[in-house]
C-alpha cells in the first residue's frame, strides 16, 4: 500500500507546481467532486492547516492538516468504482438529510458519490466512486460520452417523432446534439446520447408532444447494465475498469 507521501509526488499536478490544488485534493480524497468542492471552498468551509482555503489554495505539504465542514480529510488508497441499478423513487444525491438517498440506500462500507445523476422517476445504471477524477472525466461534456436508454412514450411513436429527436430538439435555451435512436416497439425506443442536460430525454419528448412513460439506463460507455438485480450493485470487472480507463484517456 503506498504511503501518503507516495500518492502526493505520484501525482501528475504536484510535479509541476508544488503542491495539489485544493478543490482536487477533496477530490482525490473522495470527499466530495471538484466542483462541488469549489462550491464549498466558495462558501468557507474547507481548511488548511487552520486556515480558510481559497479558490487556487495548493496542499504542499502530505502532512498538511485539511478540513472539511469542520471534519479532517485523509486520502484514500483504494480506487472504489461500483455499478448500481437504481431502483425509482431513489434520489442520485449525498445529502444525507433526504430520506430517499442513493448513499444510505446503497449502504457501502466506504464513502462514495454519484456520477452523475438518474432522475428520482428514472430506473437504471449508475456509477459511484471514491475518485473524484474520474468523476470529472466521465462528466466533462466535451468527451461526449455514450449513454444509452430504454424509454416509453404516452402514445404511437412516428417517423416525424424520430427524426426530430435524433436531430436535435430545443430544450433549457440550447438545441440538444444529434443523437442516435431507434423504435423498439409501438410506444418504445432506445436513444443514445452524448451529453448529460438536466432531464434531457423527458425534456426533449416533451419539446414533442409526447411524454416519458418509463425510462431506465442501461449503459454507460463501456458499463452495460445487463442482468443486474433491481437495488443492488456490483464492482466493475478488471476488464471493464481496463476498457473505461482507456476511453478516458
Amino acid at each position: 500500500m503506498k504511503t501518503k507521501k507516495q500518492i502526493f509526488e505520484n501525482t501528475p499536478e504536484y510535479s509541476e507546481i508544488k503542491g495539489i490544488r485544493i478543490n482536487k485534493y477533496l477530490a482525490d480524497a473522495g470527499v466530495c467532486s471538484r466542483r462541488e468542492a469549489d462550491k464549498a471552498i466558495e462558501a468557507g468551509l474547507v481548511e488548511i492547516d487552520g486556515v480558510k482555503a481559497v479558490a487556487g489554495s495548493r496542499v504542499t505539504d502530505p502532512n498538511s492538516k485539511v478540513t472539511y465542514k469542520g471534519k479532517p480529510v485523509r486520502q484514500i488508497d483504494d480506487l472504489v468504482l461500483i455499478a448500481f441499478n437504481k431502483p425509482i423513487g431513489i434520489v442520485c444525491t449525498t445529502d444525507r438529510r433526504d430520506p430517499d438517498n442513493i448513499i444510505d440506500f446503497i449502504s457501502y462500507e466506504k464513502r462514495i458519490f454519484p456520477i452523475g445523476r438518474l432522475d428520482k422517476e428514472s430506473e437504471g445504471l449508475i456509477l459511484l466512486t471514491n475518485d473524484g477524477d474520474i468523476v470529472n472525466k466521465i462528466l466533462r461534456s466535451s468527451n461526449h460520452h455514450e449513454k444509452e436508454y430504454q424509454v416509453r412514450v404516452n402514445k404511437d411513436i412516428t417517423p416525424d417523432f424520430l427524426a426530430k429527436m435524433a436531430a436535435g430538439v430545443p430544450i433549457l435555451d440550447t438545441v440538444t446534439l444529434p443523437c442516435r435512436i431507434e423504435q423498439t416497439g409501438r410506444d418504445t425506443f432506445t436513444i443514445i446520447l452524448t451529453q448529460g442536460l438536466n432531464r434531457q430525454i423527458r425534456r426533449m419528448c416533451e419539446a414533442l408532444d409526447y411524454r416519458v412513460r418509463s425510462l431506465k439506463r442501461v449503459r454507460i460507455m463501456n458499463i452495460r447494465l445487463g442482468r443486474l438485480k433491481t437495488g443492488t450493485y456490483r464492482n466493475l470487472t478488471p476488464q471493464e475498469l481496463e476498457e473505461l480507463k482507456s476511453q478516458l484517456g
